[in-house]
């Protein structure tokens, strides 16, 4: 099912045709369109698993033009359906492993993949012909475009049919009373029956007097359950007649509540009418209604995350130690370190979430090609030449900036070579053979590598590399390797992929002092890492002014559980390195610090992280040059169409909201609002929630909405992490994500958020 902002119906809007002509409207705007009249229709295509698992099954696009509905003509009755909008993109030809298996089988004209948001499974799938392939993989492209150019009043029109068409069981075309309770349950509310009854029979206006509701009268239904009497309270305080906002009035709200730059207040306030005003009379009278004032409100603008923070703002020519680097363990890895899956996946995966170190254990394999695994475990195996493949293909789709090829080499001397030969054949010159200038270097270079167009950089810790678009360098930086049946230890041709960094054992925060070289990086255990930052916290913020390091998980950790990064990042430690197929509060930490600069993978570090004159000690933040502790104070005031956590029909979730900072030792708490009982679609709060922050500059902010049991564990809703930095003040929306960190509108929280100086 379609979900999309805004779910409030603004009051201007009129559907002249009712729900039916919603829908016909939506079906109408492809007719003309062949590829999509040919999915409509339907197509037989052999859904493939693996070489020997390939089924028929029967594909077709209903007529919301929304849903794909496939079955199987053996399964009876059994279906499964999945929404365009899970759909990320579609790949053509032998794009996968799955699809690349069978590669002799089946010509790639045939064949293409549905590539699916978060952690869910890639759908592969081989036409009967190349011609329907090519209508489904036009057709599927066409609908993902249009949904995200999609305007919003078709946004509105999709939410209501697709609500409307949930609710309508027995699919009359019109909804008793009934059907109207389902539908309350569907939409996370549970009210009461006399409430519901009223709302349904008196508030709508029942004027067929038939006991159901027909087309306008559901519009008027649904217009009644999405009202926002939160916004509608802070619309009328700044409202000077109650109706509107006039042009000063919509100025002094930016100005006093959401602490907008005083010079340019007024231009803001005429851009926002004239951007989200829906009213043509208010536009010419330079006001906004509550319908402007709301969807400006649910806007980017309107967001806590400010949105020039969202673009790259940081400066990105410093050199590489200078930064936090989001970072992958084991990156083939699709599950567990001992039976999980291996796939090249792992690396699309991560890259597209802007990941830019990204780790490879390579083997001597058959056939004299190495292999990537979890060495001396069960976990399935890949080449290594496919590895680099997917590297050069989807490195620089989400950002320019180099990516670090971490590579455990395990090979012998042979297969050595054919590393070096696929990286530079299928790299070509993306792959930094020498110094940038030619030179002797004296520093690191920056994350801003700009000579031959198109240059990756490599890392051996084996090797590490770092690709970027348009100008891309794979940079290498570790030249340990691990071969058992030779005496030579790294070929020549590895070695000369090996530039600017050398990985070397570490002995101690003093003998790194007086003898290493800018050009040496460290790696620890995630043990060892917090071991020293116990006993000598500001040693190891000194020593990463000036080096690289390197954190990884523990071997303990065989089901690819993570550790917490933010320990990592007080220390000033660039490489964190963690299990990106793992869910959970580590990745969100990650994803929040790394939503910032363009989502370019890189972040610059503090000031006090980067200068080896200053000294910062985590466990005593206030003892530093600079010291400006900060208040920070949100009101949680209310949520929106929360997702249900349980399948369960009749299930309602009791929505509460824990706020998390995350942040140096001093900085680390949490509190939580009430919970509210069984109201997922508009619980409100209005709690307060008070917090110190020390090290602001280090600060993430964490909001949790969870369903409370008191029998049990809580269940996870959703979660938004930003950085505090980055958080903008006055009334503001947090969209929610989920468990995957993929969006799930229209699912809100809406705060009011205050940061004050204490000292």
């Amino acid at each position: 099912m379609l979900v999309a902002f805004p779910p409030h119906i603004p009051v201007g809007v009129t559907v002249q045709a009712g729900i039916f002509g919603l829908c016909l409207h939506l079906l109408f705007q492809y007719l003309g369109d062949d590829n999509l009249q040919s999915m409509i229709v339907g197509t037989v295509m052999r859904k493939i698993k693996s070489r020997t698992w390939k089924k028929q099954r029967y594909f077709k696009l209903q007529e919301d033009c929304m849903t794909i509905w496939y079955k199987s003509k053996k399964a009876g009755n059994a279906h499964s359906t999945f929404s365009v909008s899970d759909v990320e993109t579609v790949r053509e030809g032998h794009q996968s492993e799955v699809l690349l298996s069978i590669a002799d089988e089946f010509p790639p004209d045939r064949c293409f993949t549905l590539v699916f948001r978060g952690r869910r499974g890639n759908l592969d799938l081989v036409a009967d012909s190349a011609d329907e392939a090519q209508s489904w993989i036009k057709g599927m492209r066409k609908l993902i475009e249009n949904l995200e150019n999609m305007g919003e009043s078709e946004k509105l029109d999709q939410w209501i049919c697709e609500w409307f068409k949930k609710a309508d069981k027995n699919n009359d075309g019109r909804m008793n009373f009934r059907e109207i309770r389902v539908l309350l349950k569907m939409m996370n509310v549970d009210m009461n029956e006399h409430h519901a009854h009223q709302l349904f029979m008196v508030k709508t206006a029942d004027k067929s007097q038939t006991g159901t509701l027909e087309d306008d009268e559901f519009v008027l239904f649904y217009k009644m359950l999405t009202q926002r009497e939160d916004v509608l309270r802070v619309f009328q305080d700044f409202s000077g007649d109650g109706q509107k906002l006039s042009l000063r009035d919509l100025e002094e709200f930016l100005r006093d509540e959401q602490l907008e730059e005083v010079d340019g207040v007024q231009q803001l306030a005429m851009e926002l009418i004239e951007r989200y005003e829906p009213s043509d009379t208010a536009k010419m009278l330079k006001a906004m209604s509550i319908d402007g004032f709301l969807m400006y409100l649910a806007s980017a603008e309107g967001s806590i995350f400010h949105p020039r923070q969202q673009s790259l703002y940081q400066d990105m020519t410093q050199p590489l130690n200078h930064y936090f680097i989001s970072s992958s363990h084991n990156t083939y890895l699709m599950e567990d370190q001992l039976r999980g899956h291996s796939s090249v996946e792992g690396y699309i995966r991560a890259l597209k979430r802007g990941c830019r170190c990204v780790e490879v254990d390579c083997w001597d394999g058959p056939n004299g090609e190495p292999i990537v695994y979890h060495g001396h475990t069960f976990t399935s195996k890949i080449l290594f030449k496919d590895v680099v493949n997917a590297l050069r293909n989807y490195a620089f789709k989400v950002s320019e900036y180099p990516v670090i090829l971490s590579t455990e080499n395990h090979c012998g001397v042979e297969q050595q070579r054919v590393m070096a030969q696929h990286l530079n054949t299928i790299l070509g010159d993306k792959l930094l053979k020498s110094t940038l200038d030619g030179k002797i270097p004296v520093s690191f270079p920056s994350p801003e590598v700009r000579q031959a167009p198109g240059t990756v950089a490599s890392l051996v810790r084996s090797t590490l590399q770092f690709p970027r678009c348009g100008s891309i360098k794979f940079i290498q930086f570790n030249s340990r390797s691990f071969p058992q049946k030779s005496k030579q230890r790294l070929s020549k041709e590895l070695s000369d992929c090996v530039v600017y960094c050398k990985s070397v054992h570490f002995s101690s925060f003093k003998h790194s002092r007086v003898h290493s070289k800018f050009y040496e990086i460290s790696s620890f255990t995630e043990s060892k890492a917090r071991k020293h930052l116990r006993e000598a916290g500001a040693e190891f913020v000194h020593h990463n002014t000036r080096q690289l390091t390197r954190v990884y998980p523990s071997g303990l950790r065989t089901d690819s559980s993570n550790f917490n990064p933010q320990e990592m990042w007080n220390t000033g430690t660039q490489i964190v390195a963690l299990n990106f197929q793992t869910a959970g509060v580590e990745m969100d930490l990650n994803d929040g610090l790394f939503s910032q600069n363009g989502r370019c993978g890189y972040i610059l570090k503090p000031d006090f992280m980067r200068m080896s004159e200053r000294r910062f000690d985590p466990e005593v933040p206030h003892n530093r040059e600079g010291y400006r502790p900060l208040s920070l104070c949100i009101q949680v005031i209310s949520g929106q169409q929360l997702p249900k956590v349980n399948i369960k029909e009749s299930s309602v979730v009791d929505p509460f909201v824990r706020v998390e900072i995350h942040g140096v030792p001093l900085d680390q708490a949490k509190q939580e609002t009430r919970y509210i009982d069984n109201n997922g679609f508009n619980p409100v709060w209005y709690d307060t929630l008070r917090f110190t922050i020390h090290a602001p500059e280090l600060a993430l902010v964490r909001f949790v909405v969870e369903d409370y049991d008191k029998a049990s564990r809580n269940d996870f809703v959703g979660q938004y992490t930003l950085p505090f930095s980055c958080i903008q003040q006055g009334y503001r929306h947090i969209h929610l994500l989920s468990k995957d960190g993929t969006s799930i509108p229209p699912a809100s929280l809406f705060v009011h958020v205050r940061i004050t100086n204490l000292v």
